[in-house]
């Protein structure tokens, strides 16, 4: 069995307490760092339901508990632990994770990494105080297409082909000599949960 970060025997006891609380049959925890590999990298720990778990997440099977990892945080997680102290009032959940500022990325890595460093580290903090962010689908080589998905606020926003052909695509074709163009896959036509009505 793969693990992919240290949960500690009372972190998962914890864990597995507030999942019963849910009571929505297959809930999980999914693990996640925003921005990582930056100052502003955050670990982050959601309810995750079934239809949420992300195609390329990693699962990391536990005895009381299913966790989920978000791939592209795998390697800012290493020596991560996340524990439950118990206290008086209950005990606090903590979640220590060394590596996550630390930059993983160099000119050799995959473009898919390369091109997902640069959403996270530069284009999605600018989108964030927009509520929205973008992320990467797949690269296609032959084409040298990147095909983003945009989420949040960007997801109905009429401003959004602006940004991604301008501030986006120009990023990416600046910076990462295998990209040519940018295509998005989101539908703007939905927009139940834009920030724009």
């Amino acid at each position: 069995m793969s693990e992919y970060i240290n949960i500690t025997p009372d972190a998962e006891s914890y864990l597995a307490e507030l999942l019963s609380k849910q009571n929505i049959a297959g809930m999980a925890v999914r693990v996640f760092i925003t921005q990582p590999g930056t100052k502003y990298a955050e670990t982050c720990l959601a309810y995750c339901r079934p239809e949420e778990v992300n195609e390329s997440d990693k699962l990391q099977q536990m005895e009381k508990l299913t966790v989920y990892v978000e791939a592209m945080s795998i390697p800012y997680l290493e020596e991560a632990i996340i524990d439950f102290a118990k206290d008086r009032m209950g005990g606090q959940l903590t979640i220590k994770a060394p590596n996550a500022k630390m930059p993983k990325v160099t000119s050799d890595s995959p473009v898919e990494e390369r091109i997902n460093y640069l959403l996270y580290t530069e284009v999605n903090p600018g989108l964030a105080s927009h509520g929205g962010e973008v992320s990467l689908v797949e690269f296609l080589p032959e084409e040298g297409a990147a095909i983003l998905k945009f989420g949040g606020g960007c997801q109905g926003c009429s401003a959004v082909d602006m940004t991604l052909k301008d501030g986006v695509e120009a990023s990416l074709i600046a910076k990462i000599p295998e990209v040519k163009s940018v295509r998005d896959v989101t539908d703007h036509t939905q927009t139940d949960n834009a920030y724009f009505k």
